[in-house]
Formats: C-alpha cells, sequence, structure tokens
C-alpha cells in the first residue's frame, strides 16, 4: 500500500496547493485534507474531512484513514475567514495540542511535519547576524503568531521525546511571498504607502510559496540518499533584501515614523482593516531577521529554486502599480540619503536606481 497522508490547513491557499500536489506523487495512495471550514478551491481526489483540529474528533480521522503521515499547515499568522487573533492561537497552540496528542496514540502515525517560522527567534537589537537552528534568541517572542510558534515548537519537541519512533520534522519558513501569498506582510506590502521605522532599515528574507510546495514534498517522504529530512531546519532564498529596497521595487513611497509612534500607526491600521500591523511585525520592520540556510541544503538535501530577489520580483509582478514610478522611487530616496542631516555626503551616488548592489548593513 502507498503512503495515506494527513494535511491540515487545507482551506487555505498554501494547504490547498499542497493538497493538490502531493496526490500526484506515486508513493502516495491517499490524501485526506482536514479543516474546520469547507475550502474554497479545489482539492483534486483528495478525500476532504470537515473537523477541527482543537477537538478530540481528529483522533477517530487518523484512526479511520489509517494515516501514516501527517503534515501540520494549520499553523498560521493570519485568520481565515471571520476568525479573529484568538481563534488563530487556539488553532495554533490548542489545535496543535490535539493533533499531537492524536498521533501518539495513534499505532500507524510514521512521519510528521510542522510549519513553523523563523519568527522563533524573534526580532531584537542585539540579534546576531544570522540565526542558525541552534541559535537562541536573545528575545522571545512577547506575543502573536511569533509566540505561537515557540509554542508549538516545544510541544513537537515533548511529542519527538514521546515517540522516537515517528520522523519529526520542523520548517521554520521566512516570510513566504508569490503571487497567491495571503499573510501580514504580504497585506501590508500591498499598502500604497509603506510606514516604516524612523532610522531603521531592515533585512529581509522570503521563501517563494512554490519552493515551500516543493520543500514540504521533501519533508513528508522517506530521505533521498545522502539526506536527512528530520530534525529542525530554515527555509529561505538566498541572499537578503533591505526594506527600502523593497518599497523601490514596488514603487512604493515610505512614511517614516518616531519608534514610539509606530504601535499608533498599527492600531490605526488594524482599525480600519488595511493590515495586521501587529508588535511582532513592527519588530521585524525595526530590526529585520536573517537565518542560515546551510542545513536546508547539506542535511535536508533542498535547494530554492527562487532566490530572496527574485521571490520577491515574483510578488511584486502581481502588485498593483504602485503610487511613484520604481526609479522615481529610487531617485528620491538616495537623494534624502545624500542629505547631510542624513548623514550623507550631500553627493547622489550615480543615477539612485540601481538597488541590486548586496548590502551588509545590519540595520
Amino acid at each position: 500500500m502507498g503512503k495515506v497522508v494527513l494535511v491540515t490547513g487545507a482551506a487555505r491557499q498554501l494547504g490547498g496547493r499542497f493538497v493538490r500536489r502531493i496526490q500526484r506523487d506515486p508513493e502516495v495512495d491517499r490524501v485526506i485534507a482536514v479543516d474546520a471550514i469547507a475550502p474554497g478551491h479545489q482539492l483534486g481526489d483528495a478525500d476532504f474531512v470537515r473537523a477541527d483540529i482543537r477537538q478530540p474528533a481528529i483522533a477517530r480521522v487518523l484512526a479511520e484513514h489509517t494515516v501514516d503521515t501527517v503534515v501540520h499547515l494549520d499553523v498560521s499568522g493570519k485568520a481565515l475567514g471571520a476568525g479573529g487573533r484568538t481563534t488563530v492561537k487556539e488553532t495554533n497552540v490548542i489545535g496543535t495540542m490535539q493533533l499531537l496528542g492524536a498521533c501518539q496514540k495513534s499505532p500507524t502515525v510514521r512521519r510528521l511535519v510542522i510549519k513553523s517560522s523563523t519568527g522563533v527567534y524573534g526580532s531584537a537589537p542585539r540579534d546576531p547576524a544570522v540565526f542558525t537552528e541552534t541559535t537562541p534568541p536573545k528575545s522571545l517572542p512577547s506575543g502573536g503568531f511569533a509566540k505561537d510558534a515557540v509554542e508549538v515548537e516545544g510541544y513537537v519537541r515533548g511529542f519527538a521525546r514521546r515517540r522516537p519512533d515517528v520522523a519529526v520534522c520542523v520548517l521554520r519558513f521566512a516570510n513566504i511571498l508569490g503571487p497567491d501569498a495571503d499573510s501580514p506582510l504580504a497585506d501590508y506590502l500591498s499598502l500604497p504607502v509603506l510606514p516604516t521605522v524612523f532610522g531603521y532599515d531592515p533585512r529581509l528574507q522570503f521563501v517563494h510559496e512554490d519552493d515551500v510546495i516543493d520543500v514540504l514534498r521533501i519533508a513528508s517522504h522517506e530521505p533521498r540518499r545522502g539526506t536527512l529530512n528530520s530534525g529542525t531546519f530554515n527555509i529561505a532564498g538566498d541572499g537578503v533584501l533591505l526594506l527600502s529596497q523593497c518599497s523601490r521595487r514596488l514603487g512604493r513611497p515610505t512614511m517614516p515614523v518616531p519608534l514610539p509612534a509606530v504601535t499608533w500607526v498599527g492600531q490605526a491600521l488594524r482599525t480600519v482593516g488595511m493590515t495586521d500591523f501587529s508588535p511582532e511585525q513592527i519588530r521585524l520592520l525595526t530590526h529585520g531577521r536573517v537565518v542560515s540556510t546551510v542545513q536546508m541544503r547539506e542535511t535536508l538535501g533542498f535547494h530554492p529554486g527562487f532566490t530572496t530577489a527574485e521571490t520577491f520580483a515574483d510578488f511584486a509582478r502581481n502588485q498593483a502599480p504602485g503610487l511613484l514610478p520604481p526609479e522615481m522611487v529610487g531617485k528620491a530616496v538616495d537623494r534624502l540619503a545624500a542629505m547631510p542631516f542624513a548623514g550623507g555626503t550631500g553627493e547622489v551616488p550615480g543615477t539612485g536606481a540601481d538597488d541590486t548592489q548586496p548590502t551588509h548593513s545590519a540595520r
């Protein structure tokens, strides 16, 4: 018999894509798609089971379908449908606890894949230049999705100790972008004007939606020769982009705001429903975050098809035109940066439109 794969979060865009893709693999016999709400997209030949992972009923689903591989994608920073932050946290944390409890009791489960986030490292002024999978954070996330991910990983480590016979793979994704990106950061980058923290230009990493699907497939199957797909891995595209480079390439002007006032701006944006400008996102847009992907390549054996810059370019192509042409935004930013009060020399470098050179400035 082939593998029986259960995928949570099937109603989300990413979960639906993975369900459609994994069922085409020859070694997969059946795919069980699970979510608390009916998906608005097709799931191919997968069996959809409407179930809330926060409820003990998920254990019956595992038993009835003799599931051997569980891919837990219902860990998200954004509510689906009418749910709010409370619903998201309950699904992320309580739902994961129930799912792990069901997996622990199941004699057939042999592989568990968990979608996590590089947000577990937090964002702080004294962070290292690059986080590895074993680097302890300087400051643990105090709330939001990042804190949820920290709690989820804690429960997963406990499960791995209790069920050493189950191969557990935790994938810490950088910010996921692409044509169909649906995340708080994607919403922020879609604003006509980007609020930024005055005096900071954070480094950001992105991973493409297509690469997310590919690495989930690698994690959900038996490891290929010379690789190991159990453990914890950072997943991100090569390279970094500064937030200022992102704004130029989108053609969206920035609105620098003093750090004490950023929280008020975030509350205003949340109130009008434009984007979830949460405290954790404010810290990311202040201090940035960069992770090492050495283990992703050397141990997991995964090589992304998109760099960070290519991922962002694909996202930008599917966004509405910015208020200004990217070249004009670039020239304006360069002129401001060259002014003496900004620490510049008073000379405008080159044409100001070339922002493709790599930069190692941390903030």
